[in-house]
């Protein structure tokens, strides 16, 4: 059978790495200035208990492939399974493809899988039923979820090596699933490799995967390599190709051979100004000349085709690999047979024949493979559209079809390129500016705006229908708001519903909503006295009422509170049966200081929504800071870690640091301090502070709380105060209000008194009467903090005085142990026994470790009789740790566990193991009487 891959000689000699010119190599024999390299890969794959990834990235020819065939042989010597992919020009539009081809093998083994996880996955390989399964694209961290899940179920047999080549051509819908399991990879017995040119970028795959740079090879180890050529230049032609190769592998034993040659191949070609890559391609080019055009043809059709074509096909459309049509092609080393399969010596020799052939017979060679895959339709419609010299509606049809396709499996970069191919062939205009806008529709959940942008540019250059130009902008903000760069993209959006006021005002509002998340992100107050100023504008209209909430809400949710906290129940109403407008509703009680009805809001989405989206929502950190304000702090840790795995996935930095400063501030409060700092300090790295205000006021928060933890008050302090300007004002006018009490609490044990009450007073005079309860109580606390002792108590007492602020018990717990404090320094201290109670079971049920100490040793100062109870146990565990116990005790199986963490169930058996001695207990059946009271962290308080 003919594929595309790497080739061998008949004639067997010593092979070069990159260019193999003998049969497969022997996995023992030494290679030419690659032994750390090797040694390297060696023991990544001999160290598979642990789980490991390595991205090994070089030029063309340095020798990627020879190494990546030599780590697979060491781990099937050792008794390893080892799954291989190659990723392939003509398949990188194929969603999924390059998954496929590295599962092929243990396709069988996803039966084994939860229903949710097998469904997703086959779903995603089309392997499952020919009805689609969802009106919408897949879950793609379930498809993630799943791959882990059947890794690690393979690993359990033993240990197994996942091989993937030529990673720059991979389709992304594939990498991105297998960059979802990589980094939940340890503890498995699972080792991943992956070689990708340099230059590239590899989607999932970011700065943090430990990569092997493959340099040049020193001029030592390259004439070692030339020594060991059959015909080894000698002299001046030696010496130009060692200046030519530039320790190039695989240009060294090429231009060697063609150097030394003694039959019709060229000789050594002039240094000139071509790029290595090219010079090679000509080198393999010239070698058709004189080729008989049997064999010629042979080659085209074989360069034409995926690597992966059915068998069939295969038989099809070339000739026999044992005729004799194939014996000129091996002589002039293009080809090499491996038993009876035939493969070009380097990807390089297939983009040589390709190019070099005319293009009415690359057409040709095209529309013979579509006619040999009518049982493919996918890959007909590719092969239909590179046969086409210009415009064709039904293969423009044929490729619209195939990414609608594309899209339900959650192939959104391949439905984008096709859609965008189709776009290019389709000969009317209107046609083409639809099917343009219908790819930067897919290409949004790329994350890669550039292309977004570049596709709705192209749309708006097609078409003047207001409704495809409308289409077109809204394609673009939508991805725009979860990006960087929030300036440029603020004036984008701001600037075209300014112009759409008064011709299409529907749009407007929509590009506005979008303006005024990107203004929440930024926190610059002139980007939201524009989107204000443009609101007014636009006519009412009372279809639009809810999307005019929203804006208003975004841009001013303390000044308009009075006006909108009524309208939420309304909107919760209308949304009931539409999750995604229900998550809307909770975001906008969330900003208003309406937790409970945000966490309401959330809880309803949830539930009838098991995919929550391709990409995070506008203002998705808003999810998980309503279920920490309300003491869900598990719930708010799953929530980041969704939006973490997608932004991730997506290349949505900012998306991620969103997500991670809540996690780091969950982190903080649970005591894990060290991954608090950590998580935070990512966060920082990820924005610009002064593009993206919010962030790093949270981030603060998180660096403030860790500090707090610690007992660094000074520390605490100077991470709080950057909440705030010099002068006292907000950085951010609604993220820096809420840290007002801690920076109280921190300047109180830092010697910072003054200023910060001067800052206090400043952010309550411009709250005024606008205020939520929940931020009032925090103003008082603040002020309690602040007070000389002796007017410290009205304070205290108001900030506990309304009923509502229990839903906030962290909040409502902290105030509590400053009183008993105060009532305790004033020998109170049957007074103070009540709060500091109250306060402890607070904290236990929270887990909130640090507060669990402080408030125990107040209390045993104030004579109480404070010993262990069982949930203290859980301190003794990570987070992650407690996240599991929690789960397993309300009776989930590991597998539904990892589901929901996004782990792997080995990972989970791991904690699991490793917890039990913890915390005195044999058996998963006594979980639920140890967590016994700490439940009701997972449900509303009263």
């Amino acid at each position: 059978m003919a594929r595309g891959g790497l080739v061998v000689e008949q004639r067997p000699h010593t092979h070069a790495l990159g260019a193999v010119t003998g049969p497969e190599p022997d996995p023992d024999e030494p290679l030419v200035g690659r032994d750390a390299e090797l040694g390297r890969l060696f023991r990544a794959v001999e160290s598979t208990a642990a789980g490991s990834v390595v991205m090994l990235v070089g030029g063309m020819g340095t020798g990627k492939s020879t190494l990546l065939r030599r780590a697979a042989c060491r781990a099937e010597a050792s008794g390893g399974r080892v799954l291989r992919a190659e990723g392939s020009e003509a398949e990188a539009n194929l969603p999924f493809s390059a998954l496929h081809q590295l599962l092929r093998p243990v396709l069988a083994e996803v039966d084994g899988l939860p229903e949710r996880q097998r469904t997703a996955l086959q779903d995603a390989l089309g392997t499952g039923p020919a009805a689609p399964r969802y009106e919408s694209a897949p879950d793609r961290l379930l498809t993630g979820v799943a791959v882990l899940s059947l890794l690690s179920a393979l690993g359990d047999r033993r240990p197994a090596l996942l091989v993937l080549d030529d990673a720059q051509w991979c389709d992304r819908a594939s990498l991105e699933a297998l960059s979802f399991a990589a980094r939940r990879l340890e503890g498995e017995p699972v080792t991943m490799l992956i070689a990708a040119r340099d230059g590239g970028h590899i989607a999932g795959f970011d700065r943090h995967t430990p990569t092997l740079v493959l340099e040049p090879l020193d001029d030592a180890a390259a004439n070692r390599l030339l020594d060991q050529q059959p015909r080894s230049p000698t002299g001046h032609t030696r010496r130009r190709v060692l200046d030519q190769a530039g320790g190039n592998p695989l240009a060294l034993v090429e231009l060697a051979r063609a150097a030394t040659a003694q039959d019709a191949a060229p000789g050594l070609p002039s240094a000139g100004p071509l790029p290595l890559t090219e010079r090679l391609e000509r080198i393999f080019a010239a070698r058709l000349d004189g080729l008989p055009a049997d064999t010629t043809r042979a080659l085209l059709l074989m360069a034409a085709l995926d690597s992966i074509d059915s068998p069939a096909v295969v038989t099809a459309g070339l000739p026999d690999t044992e005729g004799d049509v194939w014996l000129p092609a091996e002589r002039a080393g293009l080809v090499r047979r491996s038993g009876r399969d035939l493969r070009f010596r380097h990807p390089l020799v297939r983009s040589a024949v390709y190019h070099a052939a005319p293009a009415r017979a690359r057409h040709e060679a095209h529309r013979t493979l579509a006619e040999l895959l009518r049982d493919e339709p996918d890959r007909r419609a590719w092969h239909l559209a590179a046969a086409c010299p210009g415009p064709d509606a039904a293969v423009s049809a044929e490729l619209e079809r195939t990414a609608t396709r594309a899209r339900r499996r959650g192939g959104h970069a391949a439905a984008a390129k096709a859609f965008q191919r189709a776009a290019e062939l389709a000969p009317r205009s209107d046609d083409s500016a639809r099917l343009l806008v219908e790819a930067a529709s897919a290409a949004v959940f790329t994350g890669d705006l550039g292309w977004v942008e570049e596709l709705a540019a192209a749309a708006r250059a097609r078409t003047d229908d207001p409704s495809l130009l409308a289409s077109a902008t809204v394609q673009a903000g939508r991805l725009a708001i979860l990006t960087l760069h929030h300036s440029t993209v603020f004036s984008r959006l701001a600037d075209t519903a300014e112009t759409w006021a008064a011709s299409r005002p529907t749009a407007a509002l929509g590009l506005l909503a979008d303006a005024a998340v990107v203004g929440f992100y930024s926190g610059e107050d002139t980007q939201r006295r524009r989107v204000q100023d443009i609101l007014q504008r636009l006519p009412e209209d009372a279809a639009a009422a809810g999307l005019r909430t929203w804006v208003t809400a975004v841009t001013d949710p303390f000044g308009n509170r009075a006006e909108l906290t009524p309208l939420l129940p309304w909107l919760a109403a209308g949304a009931e049966a539409r999750p995604e407008q229900l998550t809307t509703v909770g975001i906008m009680a969330w900003l208003l200081d309406e937790t409970p009805q945000a966490v309401r809001a959330l809880d309803n989405a949830f539930d009838r929504w098991d995919s929550q989206g391709a990409l995070p929502e506008g203002l998705g950190g808003a999810v998980a800071w309503a279920y920490v304000e309300r003491g869900r702090w598990d719930q708010a840790r799953e929530a980041c870690a969704r939006t973490i795995a997608v932004g991730r996935a997506a290349g949505l930095d900012h998306a991620v640091a969103c997500a991670a400063t809540v996690d780091a501030t969950v982190l903080a409060l649970l005591g894990d301090t060290t991954a608090a700092r950590a998580v935070a300090d990512e966060a920082l790295s990820l924005v610009d502070p002064l593009e993206s205000r919010s962030v790093s006021v949270y981030a603060r928060r998180a660096l403030g709380a860790a500090a707090i933890a610690d007992g660094a008050y000074e520390t605490a302090y100077d991470q709080l105060r950057m909440a705030f300007t010099a002068d006292g004002a907000p950085v951010h006018y609604h993220a820096s209000f809420p840290l007002l009490a801690d920076l109280a609490g921190a300047a109180v044990r830092s010697g910072h008194r003054e200023d910060a009450a001067a800052l206090v007073e400043r952010c309550a005079r411009a709250l005024a009467d606008n205020a939520s309860p929940r931020l009032r109580a925090l103003l008082d606390r603040a002020r309690g903090l602040l007070a000389d002792p002796e007017d410290a108590e009205p304070y205290f007492r108001a900030a506990l005085a309304d009923p509502v602020l229990a839903h906030w018990p962290f909040e409502r717990a902290q105030t509590l142990l400053d009183l008993a404090e105060w009532l305790r320094r004033r020998r109170r201290i049957a007074e103070a026994r009540a709060p500091l109670t109250e306060a402890l079971e607070t904290f236990r049920r929270l887990g909130a470790r640090p507060w669990i100490e402080r408030a125990r040793a107040e209390s045993r100062a104030a004579g109480l009789d404070v010993t262990d109870t069982a949930p203290d146990a859980l301190a003794q565990l990570s987070p992650q740790q407690q996240q599991i116990i929690r789960l397993a005790a309300r009776g989930l199986t590991n597998r539904e566990i990892g589901e929901k963490l996004f782990l792997s169930p080995r990972t989970v058996g791991s904690h699991l193991y490793r917890s039990f001695p913890k915390l005195g207990i044999t058996a998963r059946s006594q979980l639920r009487d140890l967590i016994d009271g700490t439940l009701a962290m997972a449900g509303d308080q009263p």
